[in-house]
C-alpha cells in the first residue's frame, strides 16, 4: 500500500517533524492538534476556546483528506488538567454524533506551546 501526505493549510502547520496527516489504503492518521489558530499561527486563550480549535483544525485535515469528523474511529485526548474532561466531553457533544468513535482521555504534564490540550484522530474511509 502507499502512503500519501495530507496538508491543508485550515490547519496549523505542523511544528516539527511530522506531517497534519498520513493516509494509508483506507485509514488516515491525523496527528496531534493543539489550539492553534491557523490564521493567527498562535494559540488561542482560554480552555474553552482551545478544546473547540482543537477540533476545528482536526475537521480541517480529516476534511483536506476527503473525510470528515464522522469517519472517526478513534480518538485521544491529552489534558493538562483532568477537571476538563467535562468540557471536552461537552464540546464533543457538538462536533460528534452516535455512534461515537473510541477514545481514550489522558493526563499528562505539559503540552507544545503551553497548551491544555491536544487531540489526535484515526479515520476509516470508504473510499
Amino acid at each position: 500500500m502507499q502512503k500519501s501526505i495530507i496538508a491543508t493549510e485550515r490547519a496549523p502547520a505542523a511544528i516539527g517533524t511530522y506531517s497534519q496527516a498520513i493516509r494509508v489504503g483506507n485509514t488516515v492518521y491525523l496527528s496531534g492538534q493543539i489550539g492553534i489558530d491557523p490564521a493567527r499561527a498562535a494559540l488561542v486563550e482560554g480552555i474553552d476556546a482551545q478544546i473547540t480549535q482543537v477540533f476545528e483544525n482536526l475537521k480541517a485535515v480529516a476534511e483536506a483528506a476527503g473525510g470528515s469528523l464522522a469517519d472517526v474511529v478513534k480518538l485521544n485526548v491529552y489534558l493538562t488538567d483532568l477537571a476538563h474532561f467535562g468540557k471536552v466531553n461537552e464540546t464533543m457533544a457538538r462536533y460528534f454524533r452516535a455512534p461515537y468513535p473510541a477514545r481514550a482521555a489522558l493526563g499528562v504534564q505539559a503540552l507544545p506551546k503551553g497548551a491544555e490540550v491536544e487531540a489526535d484522530a484515526i479515520l476509516w474511509l470508504e473510499n
